[in-house]
């Protein structure tokens, strides 16, 4: 079997094939060198080594002075003009910078902040399941899996109810373009549509922003436009760029893992079965191996800062390497029988959520209490709910999402 992982034709194969294939690559003595292609204004062609064993990913990401975030971790890297117009994600960043905007933030996700949303997602839920009911089951992403995870943010920063449909629809043209590419034409395409929408949701936050700043309303938007006991607080174009981040990585993991999850405890009956024989006992451990099974972000980017040696491989400052969660969840030396859902396995090693280290997904806690919150929704007043079919998917080497999935009840 020959594997670019380059190469779109590569992301086409059934996901099978794709785990078959990183089960060969974890085999070897180092990680391999794969070159990507050269276009004009949107990939460097520089090419990347790929680390897919559960070891060398965890190892990259703890090392942030090493494997830097800078200068993007996305593939492919955004023209430099991009960070001027829009701001920098914090993701794209190393410390100092990094562990500022990370302290602001971090408040935002507080056990106490988590707990006082917990009222308003029980809510949703209801509300959500409420319509499935009264309209009938179509498809589960657009009716369950999407609208949760953006209702939520948007109840955290107190979006008002006439800006929520547009917030919507820009994070869906924002998820558009994590998916590969096939064609300069629809690089371009896609990357103007992003922009547009990525420019609108500024807007409408930094207008907040300035709202919340003269008279704050105990929301996200009022805590991090004023300052924190340190005296930090978010700049317009950082609050701007942390908006859109949350809007897609804090709205994607939650989506993703939703959709996939309705999927694996439809085709694994006994574990369903087991799930809901005592759901308190297990719904902790079914959330974490949805996690891993699924990996939701595929792939992070990192950038090697100083010459250096991983696993016998030599690099160079400048190499790019990728860490490709999804390999890592199933390396075969850290989960025994990968390929097989268990919500009963130890889980505590995956890194769906990006592994230990700095950029650790922020938002990890918020994703597991709505992923808990919602199948308990389903599963109660739903207990025949079931997909149907198979997933339509994006075509991504990123984002690990369901455009839809039709389900029964």
């Amino acid at each position: 079997m020959h594997i670019d992982l380059a190469d779109l034709d590569f992301w086409r194969k059934p996901l099978k094939e794709r785990n078959e294939a990183f089960a060969r690559l974890r085999q070897l003595e180092h990680p391999v060198f794969f070159p990507e292609k050269k276009v004009p204004f949107l990939r460097s062609g520089k090419g990347f080594y790929a680390l897919v064993r559960h070891a060398d990913v965890v190892e990259a990401g703890r090392n942030a002075k090493l494997f830097s975030s800078e200068p993007a971790v996305t593939n492919p890297e955004p023209p430099g003009w991009v960070k001027q117009v829009f701001g920098e994600s914090m993701v794209n960043m190393d410390d100092p910078r990094h562990a500022r905007l990370r302290r602001i933030v971090t408040r935002s996700f507080s056990p106490r902040m988590l707990a006082g949303l917990q009222n308003d997602i029980e809510a949703a839920c209801a509300r959500i399941v409420d319509d499935v009911v009264k309209d009938g089951p179509k498809d589960f992403v657009s009716q369950v899996a999407a609208k949760l995870p953006i209702h939520v943010i948007c109840d955290m920063l107190d979006i008002p109810p006439e800006l929520r449909a547009k917030v919507h629809q820009h994070v869906d043209v924002s998820t558009a373009y994590t998916g590969v590419r096939p064609s300069l034409a629809r690089s371009v395409q896609l990357a103007g549509q992003n922009m547009l929408a990525l420019l609108a949701l500024q807007r409408m936050v930094i207008k907040l922003g300035h709202e919340r700043a003269a008279e704050p309303k105990g929301d996200l938007v009022s805590l991090l436009v004023n300052a924190n006991p340190d005296g930090e607080k978010l700049t317009d174009k950082e609050l701007g760029s942390f908006f859109a981040l949350l809007l897609v990585a804090g709205n994607e993991t939650a989506r993703n893992t939703m959709a996939h999850g309705i999927r694996l405890l439809t085709e694994n009956p006994a574990q369903r079965e087991l799930l809901m024989s005592d759901f308190d006992a297990h719904v902790g451990g079914a959330v974490e191996e949805m996690v891993r099974y699924v990996s939701p972000i595929m792939q992070f980017r990192r950038t090697v800062t100083e010459d250096c040696e991983l696993r016998g491989l030599e690099l160079k400052k400048g190499d790019k390497v990728v860490l490709f969660y999804g390999s890592a969840n199933r390396d075969e030396s850290v989960f025994p029988d990968a390929d097989t859902f268990d919500i009963t396995r130890d889980t505590k090693p995956h890194v769906g959520f990006g592994g230990p280290g700095p950029h650790f997904c922020l938002g990890a806690n918020l994703a597991r209490q709505e992923l808990r919150t919602m199948f308990r929704e389903l599963l109660t007043r739903l207990p025949g709910i079931r997909s149907a079919g198979e997933p339509e998917l994006l075509l991504s080497n990123f984002d690990n999402s369901v455009r839809s999935q039709a389900f029964t009840f």
